[in-house]
């Protein structure tokens, strides 16, 4: 019987603390996109955004 969970990815997880400040604004800014976007989904696009900006190329944001 195979596995019940997340199937395997290349990825890996990132912990990180923000401060309740930053969390705030991270909300804000969830609750003013269109799909609602969970924080890791908003850590990963402004991740995303910000690394194509500093190779030049488009985001897909």
């Amino acid at each position: 019987m195979s596995k019940m969970g997340r199937p395997p990815a290349d990825t890996e997880p990132v912990t990180i603390r923000m401060e309740r400040e930053m969390l705030r604004a991270i909300d804000d800014y969830r609750r003013a996109q269109e799909d609602l976007p969970s924080r890791p989904e908003v850590v990963r696009r402004v991740m995303a955004a910000w690394l194509a900006a500093q190779t030049g190329e488009k985001s897909e944001i």
